[in-house]
């Protein structure tokens, strides 16, 4: 392959997971402060599929339209007042957690590599983020924000994983490298 076919392969990659992140943020159950929404799945197979540079630019233009306005982020909101609000952390969290479970899985599509990567990139990286930029931008306290944040969350994301390691250790061997 040469230079100018793997950037075209590149673009398309960054262009659909970051379409795909965005289409995801309407599958949701708004739960206050912090939304149900199908985004972290999209973001566990961003990881699962893509290198590390292609996962971070798709979550890098995700972010990018939700700022510039474009409603992508939960519930059809944008903005910089959603980046910097409450689930901010979040959202940040979806950029180290694309990176870091595209380099957690390895390059041998091992199922269980994939699943602790997306667990440990999934749900530990992004309540990393999240938990303590929704304590301080609420004043709710690290204890609180846990409860609200990332507890009554824990099951549907273990079920996140599942589904995004069986998608994603499925369709990997598929992708053109």
């Amino acid at each position: 392959m040469n230079n100018q076919q793997s950037k075209i392969r590149d673009i398309t990659y960054i262009s659909l997971f970051a379409a795909l992140i965005s289409v995801s943020s309407y599958i949701s159950l708004p739960i206050p402060p912090v939304p149900v929404t199908a985004q972290t799945l999209a973001i566990m197979l961003a990881g699962s599929l893509l290198n590390y540079k292609q996962a971070a630019m798709s979550v890098i233009v995700f972010l990018l339209l939700g700022a510039f306005g474009v409603p992508v982020f939960s519930n059809g909101s944008s903005g910089i007042s959603i980046i910097l609000g409450p689930t901010g952390g979040y959202l940040f969290g979806f950029l180290a957690a694309a990176i870091v479970i595209s380099l957690l899985r390895g390059k041998k599509n091992n199922i269980w590599q994939l699943g602790a990567a997306n667990l440990i990139g999934g749900i530990l990286v992004v309540y990393a983020f999240g938990i303590p930029w929704l304590a301080f931008t609420t004043g709710i306290g690290i204890q609180k924000a846990l409860a609200v944040g990332a507890i009554k969350f824990l099951i549907g994301d273990i079920a996140k994983v599942v589904l995004a390691t069986t998608i994603g250790y499925s369709l990997y061997k598929r992708l053109p490298r």
